[in-house]
C-alpha cells in the first residue's frame, strides 16, 4: 500500500505506484504571482513604447509633409525673390535719377542766376557773386508774388526732410519711398508755406506793440495754438493722402497731439527768439525752413511710425498663427502604471 503525504504547498511521494491524475498534478508548474506581475508590467511598458515611437514616426511625416516642398514650388519662389529683386534694383535707379536730376536743376539754376552778363568772367567771380545775386532774386519774387515762392520753398523743404527722416530709419540713400516723399512734400507746397505766410501777418496784427515782452508773448502763441493747430492739419492731410479712415487719422493726432506738443518746446523757443526778435516779417519763413529741415524729419518719423503700427501688428499676430498651425502637437505617454 502507498503512503501519501500531503502538505498546503508540495506533494512527497512515498511510494511510486500514485494514481495517474495525482503525477499529472504533480507535473504541472507552480504559479507566482509576484513573478507574473512584474512580466505584465513589462509587456504594458513594451507596449506603450512600441505606440510612442509610432506616434513620433507619424509626427515627423507629418513635420515632414508640411515642411516639403515640390520643385515647382521652390522654382516659382526662387522667380519671386529674383523678380523682387529686379523690382528693387529698378526703384532704386529710378530714386537715383530723381535726386541727381533736381539736384543738377537746383545747382545749375543757382549757379547761372548771372549768366545773362557773366561773359568774361572767372569761375572765381560766378562763384563769388552768386549768392548775393541769389538773394536779390528771392527778395524780388517776395515783392512780386510772395505766397508762391514761400510755398515752393516749404515744398522742398518737406520733401527733403521725409527723405533725411527715412535714410534716419535705416533705409538706404535712393531706396526712400517716393510716394511718402511726395506726400510730405504736397503737404509742406500746398499748406505750410500759405498759411505760414499768413499766419506771421496775423501775428504781427495780433502783437503790434515794441515792447521787450512781445518776443516772449508771440513764442508762447507760437508753441500753443499755432503748434496745434499746425500739427493737426498736417496728420490729418497726411492721413487723407494715405487713404486712412476718419477714425485711424483722429486716433493718431489723439495719439501725438501731446507728444508733439512737448516735443516742439525743445526746439523751437530757441529758434523763435531770432525768428521774432531779429528776422524781418517777410522773411521769416525762410529761417523757420532751414529749422523745418530738423522738425519735419522728428514729424515725418513719428507721423509713419503711428501709421504703420496696426499693420506691423497685423503681421506679426498672422506669423504667429501660422507658426501654431505648424507646430505639430506635443504628445505625452504616460509609462507608469
Amino acid at each position: 500500500m502507498a503512503a501519501l503525504c500531503c502538505c498546503p504547498t508540495t506533494i512527497i511521494v512515498v511510494s511510486g505506484k500514485l494514481p495517474s491524475r495525482i503525477r499529472i498534478a504533480d507535473q504541472l508548474p507552480r504559479l507566482n504571482p509576484f513573478k507574473n506581475q512584474r512580466r505584465l508590467i513589462a509587456s504594458k511598458k513594451r507596449s506603450l513604447i512600441v505606440v510612442g515611437s509610432i506616434i513620433e514616426d507619424r509626427e515627423a511625416i507629418d513635420v515632414k509633409s508640411v515642411n516639403f516642398e515640390p520643385e515647382e514650388e521652390r522654382k516659382e519662389d526662387e522667380g519671386d525673390g529674383e523678380d523682387r529683386d529686379n523690382d528693387r534694383l529698378m526703384s532704386r535707379g529710378i530714386n537715383a535719377t530723381i535726386v541727381l536730376a533736381a539736384g543738377t536743376v537746383a545747382v545749375t539754376k543757382l549757379l547761372s542766376i548771372d549768366h545773362d552778363y557773366w561773359q568774361g568772367w572767372t569761375l572765381y567771380e560766378i562763384l563769388r557773386y552768386a549768392p548775393e545775386h541769389n538773394w536779390v532774386a528771392y527778395e524780388q519774387i517776395l515783392k512780386t508774388n510772395p505766397v508762391l515762392a514761400k510755398m515752393a520753398i516749404s515744398g522742398i523743404v518737406y520733401s527733403l526732410g521725409d527723405w533725411i527722416a527715412q535714410c534716419y530709419e535705416g533705409k538706404p540713400l535712393f531706396e526712400f519711398d517716393r510716394s511718402r516723399v511726395v506726400r510730405s512734400g504736397l503737404v509742406g507746397f500746398t499748406l505750410h508755406g500759405s498759411l505760414s505766410h499768413y499766419y506771421y501777418q496775423f501775428c504781427e496784427a495780433l502783437f503790434p506793440f515794441q515792447e521787450w515782452w512781445v518776443v516772449p508773448a508771440k513764442i508762447a502763441f507760437d508753441q500753443t495754438v499755432w503748434s496745434a493747430i499746425w500739427n493737426s492739419i498736417y496728420f490729418t492731410v497726411l492721413g487723407l493722402l494715405r487713404f486712412q479712415s476718419p477714425a485711424d487719422i483722429f486716433s493718431e493726432i489723439k495719439t501725438t497731439f501731446w507728444p508733439m506738443i512737448t516735443a516742439g518746446w525743445k526746439l523751437w523757443p530757441l529758434a523763435h527768439l531770432v525768428t521774432y526778435g531779429v528776422i524781418p516779417v517777410d522773411q521769416r519763413l525762410l529761417w523757420v525752413d532751414c529749422i523745418e529741415l530738423i522738425w519735419v524729419t522728428i514729424l515725418s518719423t513719428y507721423s509713419n511710425e503711428k501709421a504703420e503700427a496696426p499693420a506691423l501688428e497685423k503681421t506679426n499676430s498672422n506669423s504667429s498663427e501660422v507658426c501654431q498651425l505648424l507646430r505639430p502637437p506635443s504628445s505625452k505617454i504616460d509609462l507608469s502604471v
